[in-house]
């Protein structure tokens, strides 16, 4: 066993610009030192925003292979139907827009080391093809049927449960033990204790050093605040906080009541994960993004349906009367104006034009009375058919989702998928799949 000591690990730290003294994180550098002289493969899991790039690159800085090249890919970032071609080259013609051949990185990057993030995001098909270089070092180009050689330190990473995407059929069983070699996990930044505050001080001593100001402080209660809160999205969502305080406060000593402004609520408006997230792992669990999305649509439906509803039950009693609303008052617990409901004396006033429309007041001719009611019957039987028109399907509605935000985005995808709260490959992948232009 390789033996390291506490300087040792300073040093690293200082060379590496890592800030901290949790002994998760020491003990995830000593891992990282560990295994660098070795050619074994590595895997980092650790939540987004943890800094798990920097453990690539320390495992390959005090490698043999720290003359050669290194390149970090997000596997995520890249579209299904090209990532082959990026990571393993492709031959002139191969596909549509193959002009010319081109080297993957595989072959660029040989006698050097390659930083897979977000390796669970990887296709089956490409996950065969990785595993074949891990195991043999070979490759074969897209469009080619010659075997190549390479000679590539593969150093994977992960923010999701990869056994849990095995079990779902998502994750080579083969590979992921291929790429388990070697864990490094990368502590969240609540796991981490004081760093909280040391990471806030460096970040807000680059700010002023960088726009020439006074550095931010916080008050004794307030730095107690910031060491208790989560943090769901760890260094990143640290560092957000620090330059934007740094920027819009006056004051330069935080206290509590400031610091609250700028902390998010913990609990959010977004829709939860269906699964639990009491257990040590779920931080990397990958819940299903169609199981979320169905999810959406169903509360959708039960919305639209209780609004109907809402409506024949109004149109029956002429009006939005005070027991109707407060009957449906989950339907506008949202919406700010609520409160103004009951202090409307009149709520006919404020009726849905579809309404008005329906029927005529009740002051009008009385000869008009019978075709009015009959006008009126057939309209409720349509609202009522309306309720079964529900068949649509999932798929139809997904791709009305996916429509409706792209148009919203100006077709860019990537703002698009954030919107959607998909990765930008499951959106390409949809895209494909309901042949939206």
């Amino acid at each position: 066993m390789i033996s390291i000591s506490a300087s040792e690990i300073l040093s690293v730290k200082q060379r590496f610009g890592i800030i901290g003294n949790s002994p998760l994180l020491n003990h995830a550098i000593q891992v990282a030192m560990q295994v660098s002289p070795t050619e074994m493969t590595v895997l980092v899991t650790g939540e987004s925003g943890s800094g798990k790039e920097s453990f690539s690159k320390i495992i390959h800085a005090l490698s043999r292979r720290k003359h050669g090249k290194f390149i970090a890919i997000n596997c995520g970032a890249i579209p299904e139907g090209t990532i082959d071609s990026e990571l393993f080259g492709h031959e002139k013609g191969s596909f549509t827009g193959a002009h010319e051949a081109r080297k993957g990185y595989f072959e660029g990057t040989d006698g050097g080391s390659i930083f897979l993030d977000e390796i669970g995001e990887m296709p089956l098909g490409t996950q065969a093809r990785l595993l074949r270089v891990l195991e043999n070092g070979e490759f074969i180009k897209v469009g080619s049927s010659k075997v190549l050689k390479t000679d590539v330190r593969v150093i994977a990473a992960t923010n999701v449960n990869l056994l849990k995407a095995v079990e779902k059929g998502k994750f080579r069983e083969d590979l992921y033990y291929r790429l388990n070699t070697v864990p490094i996990f990368v502590p969240p930044l609540r796991q981490r204790g004081d760093d909280i505050a040391l990471l806030f001080r460096k970040f807000t001593t680059d700010f002023s050093e960088k726009y020439q100001v006074k550095p931010i402080t916080l008050s004794d209660e307030a730095r107690k605040l910031i060491l208790k809160f989560p943090f769901p999205g760890n260094i990143r969502q640290l560092k957000n906080l620090a330059e934007q305080i740094s920027l819009l406060e006056q004051e330069r000593e935080v206290d509590v009541e400031t610091l609250l402004r700028y902390l998010p609520e913990e609990k959010s408006s977004l829709p939860a994960s269906i699964k639990g997230s009491n257990d040590k792992q779920d931080a990397f669990s990958d819940f299903s993004e169609r199981e979320i999305l169905y999810k959406v649509l169903f509360d959708m439906k039960k919305d639209m349906t209780d609004l109907k509803k809402l409506i024949l039950e109004s149109y029956h009693s002429g009006g939005l009367d005070q027991n109707i609303m407060e009957k449906h008052q989950n339907l506008f617990e949202d919406m700010e104006s609520s409160s103004h409901y009951e202090e409307r004396p009149n709520p006919s006033k404020n009726l849905p034009l579809v309404l008005e429309s329906l029927g005529a007041k009740k002051e009008q001719k009385e000869e008009k009375d019978s075709t009015r009611k009959n006008y009126e019957d057939d309209i409720i039987e349509d609202i009522i058919h309306e309720e079964d028109d529900n068949s649509l399907s999932l798929e139809k509605k997904e791709k009305e989702l996916i429509t409706k935000a792209l148009k919203k985005h100006h077709n860019k995808r990537k703002y698009a998928a954030m919107d959607l709260g998909i990765s930008e490959r499951t959106l390409y992948r949809k895209i494909k799949q309901y042949d939206i232009q």
